[in-house]
């Protein structure tokens, strides 16, 4: 059986760090091969936390976060990777929505932080990014991503095949 690997990235409303998460679906089910949890120091909490409203200089500490944010996610596929002793070259794809600062579907945007060409670059796989605004344009809400996902996997336990 060939192996359908991928990383997919979390980092959510609580600002508390970025979960990650090695996933194989190649068999009937999902199977999760490794996961990691790196923590976010309380400068970037902070400046996350405050790039909720508008604010001085707000495009270019964005931008510096999205950075920092990229080299966050990049360590933690480094640390699922590592576990399972797999190198960047085997996976299929990183899956990261980044870091939603504001959320407007009815004004039609959203925005979610995260350098998705840097994080390619610093992890050597391909990066998929910025699930939330094609939904919106697509006349969804953008939100919440993981119970469309466990919907599909899941919900049907009987099912054959990878969701």
């Amino acid at each position: 059986m060939s192996s359908e690997l991928y990383v997919g990235l979390m980092s959510g409303t609580s600002l508390d760090g970025v979960d990650a998460a090695l996933v194989d679906f190649a068999g009937a089910a999902p199977r999760i091969l490794a996961s990691a949890h790196r923590p976010f120091d309380a400068t970037l909490r902070s400046e996350l936390l405050a790039l909720n409203n508008a604010g001085s200089g707000e495009l270019e500490r964005a931008a510096l976060c999205a950075n920092a944010l990229s080299r966050i996610y990049a360590a933690a596929v480094s640390d699922v990777l590592a576990q399972a002793s797999l190198q960047p070259s085997r996976l299929r794809a990183v899956g990261c929505h980044g870091q939603t600062v504001r959320h407007r579907p009815g004004a039609g945007y959203t925005v979610q932080l995260g350098n998705a060409a840097l994080l390619a670059e610093l992890c050597g796989a391909r990066v998929v990014a910025d699930f939330r605004s094609r939904d919106i344009a697509a006349g969804g809400q953008g939100a919440p991503l993981a119970p469309a996902f466990t919907q599909r996997c899941f919900a049907r336990p009987a099912r054959t095949g990878p969701c």
